[in-house]
């Protein structure tokens, strides 16, 4: 610890010493986005130095993966971010298919590219009300829930989870959209749609809610690059990357998926992009709804053995997770579970750079930056 003094000359003075103080924020109690330590060290009420701690949530998930079969990962796939449960699951089954080399039938790939879509509204909703409660507004949570509800019922009757869904197999899906499903989905997007300006208006015409995030924890391209920033967080910094366009998976290459952008930076910027990313999303929606409307009736899944071993190798597959880039690294030995298998969760990388960007900000602007990294800490500690 430093110590700085300030001796005052002249009569009467006396000797006056400021010191560096450390604060603890945190270990958070669960029921918010996690368990997260923040070690800051004070200049008075600014910050002179933040190191995030990680680790209380942390549960081994990738040991565990060894001693379980592919079918049986997917369970422990989905629940590290449990914000993004189906786009989770998704990642690892891409991955296990590309090692089997199997074709998956085209209803699923349009059908994974829906639901994907759909949980991404549901993740970027939930942050969409939190956020502004983190900052003092209560109302924006309950709008926020309300168009969640009506995503999640449809998500709930074709999966039967609300927040684990396991609808993910290798070789496609579960089972069959229900029949007049596609039907109420559609409702369902078109309903939220309808209702998103009223978070807009309600939020972005706040003036204090302005006023608290403007110019405030700015973020350059340059340590989004340098730290492996990706998601909403990096594209409001400037940084166009997408891999749903970029670098096509489902059905991504058939879509003119907009890719939304700023250029400023800050907690506000970021907090524009997910929500503009919300009515991006829904236009996708609709455009996989329009593709399974027009296929014709056909498989959904492929057949499995009762034992699925994978051949023996190496591969990569990576993800436009809601929160960022997720990466599953597999290795196989031809056994029935995998070797290894690595997550890179976009969680992880984007918390550790407020190591560089809450220094030099004030106490008062912690909460305001934190809660614009959109994080789930399931996600950092896997």
């Amino acid at each position: 610890m430093t110590t700085e003094r300030i001796v005052g000359i002249g009569a009467g003075a006396k000797e006056l010493a400021t010191e560096d103080m450390t604060l603890n924020i945190g270990p958070q109690h669960p029921s918010t986005h996690g368990v997260l330590r923040l070690k800051l060290t004070l200049d008075g009420e600014r910050i002179s130095a933040a190191e995030p701690i990680v680790g209380y949530m942390h549960r081994g998930a990738e040991k565990l993966f060894e001693v379980r079969d592919f079918r049986q990962i997917i369970v422990l796939a989905n629940r590290h971010d449990w914000l993004s449960a189906f786009s989770s699951e998704l990642g690892v089954v891409l991955a296990v298919e590309r090692m089997l080399g199997m074709e998956v039938p085209l209803r699923a790939v349009w059908a994974r590219t829906l639901l994907a879509e759909l949980n991404r509204i549901l993740n970027h909703l939930m942050f969409l009300g939190s956020y502004p409660l983190e900052v003092g507004a209560i109302t924006p949570i309950f709008y926020a829930f309300r168009e969640r509800e009506v995503l999640q019922r449809v998500m709930e009757e074709i999966s039967g989870g609300r927040m684990h869904y396991m609808f993910n197999r290798v070789g496609g899906l579960k089972d069959e959209l229900p029949v007049g499903w596609a039907a109420r989905a559609r409702a369902a997007v078109a309903e939220v749609r309808a209702r998103m300006g009223d978070i807009d208006d309600l939020i972005m015409g706040n003036e204090i809610f302005r006023a608290r995030t403007r110019g405030v924890g700015v973020l350059t391209p340059e340590q989004i690059l340098q730290y492996g920033v990706s998601g909403p967080i990096a594209r409001a910094s400037g940084v166009d990357f997408d891999l749903r366009r970029d670098e096509p998976y489902l059905g991504y290459g058939e879509l003119d998926v907009r890719v939304v952008t700023r250029s400023e930076g800050d907690c506000l910027a970021r907090f524009e992009c997910l929500l503009d990313q919300v009515h991006a999303s829904l236009d996708l929606a609709d455009a996989c709804l329009d593709r399974l409307a027009d296929l014709p009736p056909g498989p959904i899944n492929q057949r499995l053995p009762k034992v699925l071993k994978v051949p023996e190798g190496h591969t990569y597959a990576w993800t436009e997770n809601p929160l960022g880039i997720n990466g599953y690294y597999l290795v196989s030995r031809g056994e029935k579970t995998p070797w290894r298998m690595k997550l890179r969760s976009a969680s992880f990388n984007n918390i550790q750079v407020l190591a560089e960007l809450l220094p030099g900000n004030l106490v008062a602007d912690m909460i305001a930056i934190l809660g614009s990294m959109f994080f789930v800490v399931g996600d950092i500690d896997k």
